[in-house]
């Protein structure tokens, strides 16, 4: 993970992180942001500089900007209603723990329920900590946590999965998010949720879109407009609260409310594309500070665009992707094609063990 940082907020780093998991590069000096004012309360050495907006910001209006984002997010795009179940899905990262802190501390009241819901994929020596640091923290703001993991609800682990997996052409990314997706429903309906809400950022945002662009899925690229849409037997939507927000911001957020988190990625991770667009977006922003802000700018129009273009629809959504509503002869749940593609993947790792 790169994070850009002052050298006092790497001194900073929770101890109980695993600081090896977070290559820290300090862009901002900290003196030079100790001797600015604050932009917002214009009382207080500022710690952050928001480079896309020129704001120097002290600890508190930084953290105050956050959540404003955040909920500002939530109230553009009409994620949570009154009387929503929300299942939040927290990992143990930075971005799942900061949803769950936000969402606890701004939103929560007795016409909202909260849950908090995770998927153990089953990887040796990366999710047992990570599970670990969930309970602890859930418990700490007194959140009830549920954990689903793929070896009861498929099978096999994802571990297991890489081991038979016919070939490497089945990307790890590709069959843990079709699995993921399937757990997250599952545990939503398990607990009565009628909202899921997942912790992905302006940076995931964009690399999404990328992602779908050079797949030639221009289709895709509509169904990510951020109003939530109804989908399955229960009606779940997704929401991602936190899409207007840089990664970075969130990585700080964490830091400075004293948010516990995994800071280890995934060991399956170098399989995806992802990973490269992620590393030359960061450095298009160490160049053009505020390009990446930019960026969703431009894409939220142009998905927005996209999706009126593809016209109204009965649907499912899967992770945020709208499709034609047909049933799994399978398994019976939503898809867009005869076979779901749970059910797909399944049959060809049943086949080589």
């Amino acid at each position: 993970m790169l994070l850009e940082i002052t050298s006092k907020d790497k001194d900073n780093l929770p101890k109980s992180n695993q600081i090896k998991g977070i290559n820290v590069l300090c862009l901002q000096d900290n003196n030079n942001l100790m001797s600015k004012e604050c932009s917002k309360c214009k009382k207080n050495p500022s710690i952050y500089l928001r480079q896309y907006s020129g704001e120097f910001l002290c600890k508190n209006c930084f953290i105050k900007s956050v959540v404003y984002k955040a909920k500002r997010t939530i109230s553009k795009y009409s994620m949570i209603k009154h009387g929503d179940t929300v299942a939040v899905a927290v990992s143990g990262g930075k971005d799942s723990l900061v949803l769950l802190n936000v969402l606890k501390n701004t939103l929560c009241s007795p016409k909202l329920e909260l849950v908090a819901v995770t998927v153990d994929e089953g990887i040796k020596g990366y999710r047992d900590e990570s599970l670990d640091i969930v309970r602890n923290f859930c418990s700490s703001i007194g959140v009830e946590s549920r954990v689903m993991s793929f070896s009861e609800l498929f099978g096999l682990s994802m571990d297991k999965a890489m081991e038979v997996r016919p070939s490497e052409k089945i990307s790890s990314c590709s069959m843990c998010g079709t699995f993921r997706r399937r757990a997250l429903d599952l545990l939503a309906e398990s607990c009565g949720a009628n909202v899921i809400a997942t912790g992905h950022n302006l940076d995931d945002y964009i690399q999404t879109f990328l992602i779908n662009l050079f797949a030639g899925d221009v289709e895709r690229i509509g169904w990510t407009y951020p109003e939530p849409v109804e989908y399955g037997v229960t009606n779940l939507r997704k929401i991602k609260p936190l899409m207007e927000i840089y990664e970075r911001e969130l990585v700080l957020y964490a830091i400075h409310t004293n948010i516990p988190f995994q800071s280890e990625e995934c060991p399956y991770k170098d399989e995806s594309i992802r990973s490269a667009f992620r590393g030359h977006l960061n450095n298009l922003e160490k160049i053009h500070p505020g390009i990446k802000y930019n960026a969703y700018s431009s894409i939220l129009k142009i998905a927005k665009k996209v999706k009126s273009a593809n016209g109204p629809s009965t649907s499912n959504v899967n992770d945020g992707v709208q499709q034609e509503r047909r049933r799994c002869t399978i398994c019976n749940r939503d898809s867009s094609n005869r076979i779901c593609s749970v059910c797909r993947t399944l049959d060809l790792l049943v086949k080589e063990t």
